[in-house]
């Protein structure tokens, strides 16, 4: 769940923002980010909008030459 962290930084949000969106404690969201915990699955949807990205590309492993999906794309 590292591509969490490069999402949440391409968004320009801090933990606290990412976790204020979707209903979470701070410290869940640094739990992804450092593999210690994944999302809920009901989550999911909620942070692929917040991320503009797909829910499949919140479990890919970070990719500099991959940006992540455009809205409507």
């Amino acid at each position: 769940m590292h591509n969490i962290r490069v999402l949440r930084e391409k968004i320009g949000f801090s933990q606290q923002q990412v976790a204020e969106s979707v209903n979470v404690s701070q410290q869940a969201v640094a739990r992804w980010e450092n593999g210690l915990a994944k999302p809920r699955a009901d989550l999911l949807p909620e942070l692929a909008v917040l991320f503009h990205c797909t829910i499949d590309e919140l479990f890919k492993e970070p990719d500099n030459k991959t940006p992540p999906a455009e809205p409507g794309a």
